[in-house]
């Protein structure tokens, strides 16, 4: 049974009570990512969730860590362009443990200067990383060309140059200004009794006060050409990575998006896996994603083909896009597999406490409500063939943006 309770500082506690669970999956969001930051503090978000676990008034860094692997469970965070996580599923009777150790984390931390610094250097080499995977760092390229200097083009990890000069008195600044008790939620699922937990979770966020300054997000203007580029470097691979301005995550469109996205490369069965793949033997990865966000988002290609076939993999990319706009090349058949597809992916997410803590803060982000399983399957259900196809029409009639990374010239490649 899901429950919401409202704090009267704003904090908001969603519980999903699952019976004969014997575990319970715990997060604390915050409606706060890498695309709430500027050019002189990208990476802070980030930096911010290593250092929660780096040390509290009451519990050193190597105390975290032996708390958390005494509960037997499994613990992580991570941040994104527009949230960020600290989560741990334990055994049911943990939970309350748990729910004090986290919120000593995210209220208590200290943010050592000397675990700054130490951690600073965890995290260039975690940038650096980035470097040594090809597909990686077509994708941040991509996303910094695709975005046009909006914030949603800056690299989640962060600027090299803003880690390495981080401080304790920038990180408690950024907790200061957007980690507001409006735009923080705590997501449980399990075994978990609502109102206990509330009466668990009230006190230690006793502290935690409301801002009076509205959180304001500006969504990408797109008022310049979206960029189609080569970058040049010595690889085996030419990887690819293409993107249309597609939807934002409320659009009433959202569920014809991803059964368009299943028909063009969200599945072994799609149509880029079998033409570039299984056909030609192009490519060993292909497929397509979608990026959603509040008030934009995009749908992409990615793969990796050889330099020497790279022209045809784009023209059987294009294909395919302007196939699965016209009703005719969409078979009934092919067509509810990908509902089918659809509809099983979500039911065994649905199987996953975790999934469903996930699931459940998101949708009270994104929705402000609880919107169930059932729900979603039946919305899938109710998709047509015309839908999809208008869908498509719409996605791939205007500009398109492109980069390809490998050992090719500018002049190698026709576009679009």
């Amino acid at each position: 049974m899901y429950k919401k309770t409202t704090l009267d500082s704003g904090l908001r506690i969603i519980t999903e009570d699952i019976p004969n669970s014997r575990t319970a999956a715990l997060g604390i969001w915050v409606d706060v990512g890498s695309r709430d930051e500027t050019a002189i503090n990208n990476g802070t978000s980030h930096f911010l969730e290593h250092m929660f676990f780096k040390g509290t008034k009451a519990r050193s860094a190597r105390q975290i860590s032996m708390e958390l692997d005494c509960f037997g469970g499994m613990s992580n965070a991570f941040t994104s362009k527009d949230t960020t996580c600290l989560y741990a599923t334990v055994p049911a009777d943990k939970l309350t443990d748990l729910a004090c150790l986290l919120a000593d984390v995210f209220t208590g931390s200290l943010f050592d200067q000397q675990e700054v610094s130490r951690e600073a250097q965890v995290i260039l080499q975690e940038i650096a990383m980035v470097e040594d995977i090809p597909d990686d760092q077509a994708y941040e390229q991509f996303e910094d060309d695709f975005w046009s200097g909006h914030a949603l083009g800056q690299t989640v990890l962060g600027d090299a140059g803003v880690v390495a000069s981080m401080t304790s008195e920038k990180l408690f600044a950024h907790v200061d200004s957007l980690y507001h008790p409006q735009n923080v939620l705590i997501s449980c699922a399990g075994k978990v009794e609502h109102e206990a937990f509330c009466a668990t979770m009230e006190p230690l966020f006793a502290g935690f006060r409301r801002s009076e300054s509205p959180f304001v997000r500006t969504p990408p203007k797109f008022d310049r050409p979206l960029q189609q580029r080569v970058v040049q470097k010595e690889l085996e691979q030419v990887h690819l990575l293409l993107g249309a301005k597609g939807i934002h995550l409320t659009s009433d469109k959202r569920f014809a998006m991803v059964l368009f996205n299943t028909l063009l490369g969200g599945n072994m069965s799609s149509r880029l896996f079998q033409e570039v793949r299984e056909k030609r033997g192009l490519a060993y990865s292909i497929s397509s994603f979608i990026e959603s966000y509040v008030d934009c988002g995009y749908l992409g290609i990615t793969g990796g083909v050889s330099p020497s076939t790279v022209n045809e993999a784009l023209d059987i990319i294009y294909g395919q896009l302007q196939a699965l706009s016209s009703v005719d090349s969409i078979s009934g058949e092919e067509f509810l597999l990908a509902q089918d597809y659809a509809r099983a992916s979500l039911f065994l997410a649905g199987e996953n406490l975790e999934a469903r803590m996930t699931r459940n803060g998101r949708n009270e982000f994104y929705y402000g409500r609880e919107i169930t399983l059932d729900e979603v399957a039946e919305a899938f259900s109710k998709v047509t063939i015309d839908e999809v196809a208008a869908l498509g029409l719409e996605l791939f009639s205007g500009e398109f943006g492109g980069l390809v990374m490998g050992d090719v010239r500018e002049n190698d490649i026709v576009w679009f």
